[in-house]
């Protein structure tokens, strides 16, 4: 066997080529692209007779390079950068670091720790499509959600009467609103039918009579008035601001379409709908991060590592602490919570679960943590035997324990 370190740039790759023995037998400096992993299996060609004996290391699990690789039958591990700068300074005290040590760096790792170590989950089109989409529908959102409280701030400095009419800024009624009127003045010009226009035009229909009335009332209201010339700019800041948000909620509008399009062709659709608290968009978000390789997580524990749910235990002589996790996929584990808080309402056994945890004394977000942990463990359950979530069935043994405990 040979094994490759892959140290990756934007537009380049160094590589390093060693045997089982640690020799070195080629190191090169490989561009981007067609040309450069053409160049990469011709090195690669020259000491290996088969793509199964060849390993290759690198820290990224992602990309074109990372499929190509994948595609050749190559065996590659994606090493987390954490992982390697904490092998580099088992070899290398003096802090020292380039980018030809680091390949050779990770061909070591491979060849040596690759047993602590993953190989990169063979997840699907399909799935790596959902990941994709997942993650520009959130990129959208958390643009707004700047967007937004750029703009709040910017009227709690000349226009407040605009917070008292809408408290989501990004509905449709305050984006139709605010372009119309960015400014106090502009506001005390509009007639009540010019609103109801407005928020017809904006898609309403139902309660535009008291609503126009409603926000006519919120807007001219009295407050403290910024000097005219300084109002002005607001009200241009605020004309631009509030053309962004609109158009970013058009274009959530078009990818959460589009991300439920895929997300409910996949196989494993249902069996995530299936699940209390999963909605399409939140069922999408679950399964891009964990993915649909079967053979990726061999236990529900892995699967509950992965996601961050399960607890850490550091225990040195007599202390010992449990503590949640802090390195884990940030993506994953803010869909479980949410996932989690949504179950309380629709699972009477994730109801229970849930206060059981907090009449023991575990606050808000550690009893959800708990929750979401046997969530993920239903999921992994429910995916590895191809079956629907059962409440009864979740649920029931813990429901018949409570009695004999009590």
């Amino acid at each position: 066997m040979i094994f490759v370190g892959d140290d990756w740039a934007e537009d380049h790759h160094d590589i390093h080529v060693m045997n089982a023995d640690g020799k070195r037998l080629a190191s090169r400096r490989l561009p981007e692209g067609l040309a450069g992993i053409s160049g990469f299996h011709d090195v690669v060609a020259s000491h290996a007779r088969e793509p199964a004996d060849v390993v290759v290391g690198i820290e990224t699990d992602r990309g074109m390079w990372v499929s190509a690789l994948l595609a050749a039958g190559y065996t590659v591990y994606a090493i987390n950068p954490l992982a390697a700068a904490r092998y580099r300074d088992r070899h290398h005290l003096s802090g020292a670091k380039s980018d030809a040590g680091d390949a050779k760096l990770l061909a070591d790792l491979v060849r040596t720790d690759r047993h602590n170590h993953r190989t990169i989950a063979g997840d699907t089109a399909d799935a790596a499509a959902i990941k994709v989409l997942a993650r520009g529908h959130q990129n959208l959102i958390w643009s707004r959600n700047r967007q937004i409280n750029a703009l709040r701030s910017a009227l709690l400095e000349y226009y407040p009467a605009a917070l008292e009419a809408f408290n989501s800024l990004h509905h449709r009624d305050a984006v139709a609103v605010l372009s119309r009127a960015a400014s106090p003045a502009e506001a005390a010009h509009l007639s009540a039918a010019s609103i109801r226009a407005i928020l017809k035009r904006a898609g309403r229909q139902r309660n535009i009579e008291s609503r126009a009335a409603e926000i006519q009332a919120a807007l001219r209201t009295e407050h403290l008035a910024a000097p005219p010339p300084v109002a002005a700019a607001f009200a241009a800041t605020t004309r631009s601001a509030v053309a962004l948000i609109a158009e970013l909620n058009r274009q959530i509008g078009d990818l959460e379409a589009e991300l439920a399009r895929h997300f409910e062709a996949h196989p494993d659709a249902d069996i995530y709908l299936s699940l209390p608290g999963l909605g399409v968009i939140l069922g999408a978000r679950v399964l891009g991060e964990f993915g649909d390789d079967v053979n990726r997580y061999t236990t529900a524990k892995s699967r509950k590592n992965y996601a961050g749910t399960s607890p850490l235990t550091i225990a040195s002589g007599k202390k010992r602490a449990v503590l949640s996790r802090h390195v884990r996929n940030r993506r994953l584990y803010d869909a479980i919570d949410q996932w989690a808080f949504c179950a309380i309402s629709q699972s009477p056994g994730a109801r229970a679960f849930y206060d059981q945890h907090r009449t023991a004394g575990d606050l808000h977000h550690q009893a959800l943590r708990a929750l979401a942990n046997r969530l993920v463990g239903l999921l992994h359950g429910c995916l590895r035997h191809r079956t629907k979530y059962d409440e009864h069935i979740a649920w029931a043994h813990r429901t018949e324990q409570q009695p004999t405990a009590a």
